[in-house]
């Protein structure tokens, strides 16, 4: 007699809170349609291999609470199955020998990647759905729709950076904090604008162009003496990760040497961005005769398997009852999403970047009136600066140089400076005017 199919869930990439979530809707909707549920264990990384054994039986029981808690309930892994075909063709026979003909992957752009091509090389015989997930906000998801795990993610990262501003202003001290996002600076930005940290630093400034180490230093260089000038010796700079993967190789020779993952990416946490901005600015602070302790402080970690918050657990219920839900009604081939409070199915078609080949990433889109609030409540040096000498000779005294040394020295940086933002009477909205 033909055994019932099954359905089984699979979390590969890093984690995000939400992710239980996610399994339990998707496991309780399948159960009370009558379908078996079973969990992958540790994402494609066995399967890949050939090997059925490392699987989880999922029921209402077992699932029922879980939605409270970070971390995966099946565990996760980076294992990447494309990268070799037979690992591929292991994967599918994986699933078929375990009588699954449905599929829900949950993960981020590699993981999007994956259940693509295992979509394409299963040929009908399992059907797959992802749902999105990721802290760094980076799917291809329209501009107003969160990946699940961004919200609790920068709610952490909140007070995490509140806490530090306490202590930056007790202890007269500078903080460097790393936030998580190898592509993006959606969760850098996200957590600096909401604390209202100094300033914060992402990759999308500098326009995906090669950037010198130098360029970055001294914007933060600017920012400590600008501050310096207003009597503060302290202050909280959020730095989005990604911003090694844009400095020049020539400026981070040891990059070549770091490790690289499964996906060809460079293991960020192995080049500690932190440490070299913090000695770099030190180093061009005291040629001017200023002494700052700086502390680096990486934070991602903290932020990736916290318990959600109600948004993203609501969120995740929503994802995980329609990923079920539409494999059971025969869908496959997307990925799932929710937009303005309604089910929007996404084919894996319209995932692809034609130029790459690979699953598009968003951006933060600097042009943005978002972004553009967010560089005005940033204190660092802006164009209007080097328009007022009465504030430029101040900064210049702080540094102990002539204004025309500093403007040798600093001016450089407003080239890449957004237009600022004016409000249009005849059209009622907020719009970037350009330079004059």
């Amino acid at each position: 007699m033909t055994q019932p199919k099954k359905l089984a869930i699979l979390v590969s990439g890093g984690p995000a809170p939400g992710i239980n979530s996610v399994i339990s809707a998707a496991t309780i909707r399948s159960q009370l349609e009558g379908v078996d549920v079973v969990g992958i264990r540790d994402g494609f990384e066995w399967i890949m291999q050939g090997e059925v054994e490392h699987v989880t039986p999922l029921t209402i029981e077992s699932v029922s609470r879980i939605h409270f808690r970070g971390g995966s309930h099946i565990g996760i892994s980076r294992a990447n199955p494309t990268a070799h075909a037979d690992h591929l063709e292991n994967t599918v026979t994986s699933l078929l020998r375990l009588n699954v003909s449905m599929l829900i992957t949950i993960g981020g752009d590699d993981t999007a990647f994956s259940a693509m091509k295992l979509d394409a090389r299963a040929g009908g015989r399992i059907h797959v759905v992802h749902v999105p997930k990721t802290i760094d906000n980076d799917l291809d998801l329209p501009a107003h729709v969160d990946t699940f795990g961004y919200q609790t993610a920068r709610h952490h990262g909140v007070e995490i950076v509140k806490n530090l501003m306490v202590d930056a202003k007790t202890t007269s001290r500078w903080y460097f904090v790393i936030a998580m996002g190898r592509k993006a600076g959606h969760l850098a930005l996200g957590i600096g604008k909401a604390a209202g940290a100094t300033l914060t630093l992402i990759p999308e400034e500098f326009a995906g162009q090669r950037v010198r180490l130098k360029t970055i230093v001294d914007t933060l260089v600017g920012a400590v003496i600008k501050r310096l000038s207003y009597g503060r010796r302290d202050g909280v700079a959020v730095i989005a990760e990604g911003l090694v993967l844009d400095i020049d190789p020539g400026d981070l020779a040891q990059l070549e040497e770091v490790e690289r993952d499964s996906h060809g990416h460079i293991r960020i946490a192995e080049v500690n961005i932190g440490e070299i901005l913090k000695s770099q600015v030190q180093k061009r602070l005291r040629d001017f005769g200023i002494k700052t302790t700086i502390a680096a402080k990486n934070i991602g970690y903290e932020l990736r398997c916290a318990d959600p918050i109600p948004y993203d657990m609501e969120y995740t219920r929503d994802l995980g009852y329609c990923a079920a839900k539409y494999l059971l009604s025969g869908g496959n081939g997307v990925m799932i999403s929710m937009q303005g409070g309604n089910f929007v199915p996404i084919p894996f078609s319209d995932l692809i970047d034609p130029d790459s080949g690979r699953t598009r990433v968003r951006l933060v889109d600097v042009h943005s009136t978002r972004y553009g609030i967010a560089r005005r409540y940033m204190l660092r040096l802006r164009r209007d600066d080097f328009e007022d000498p009465h504030e430029l000779a101040k900064f210049a005294a702080t540094a102990g140089v002539s204004l025309q040394e500093f403007r040798s020295e600093f001016e450089y940086l407003i080239e890449s400076e957004p237009p600022r933002l004016v409000i249009d009477a005849s059209t009622q909205s907020l719009v970037q005017a350009p330079h004059t």
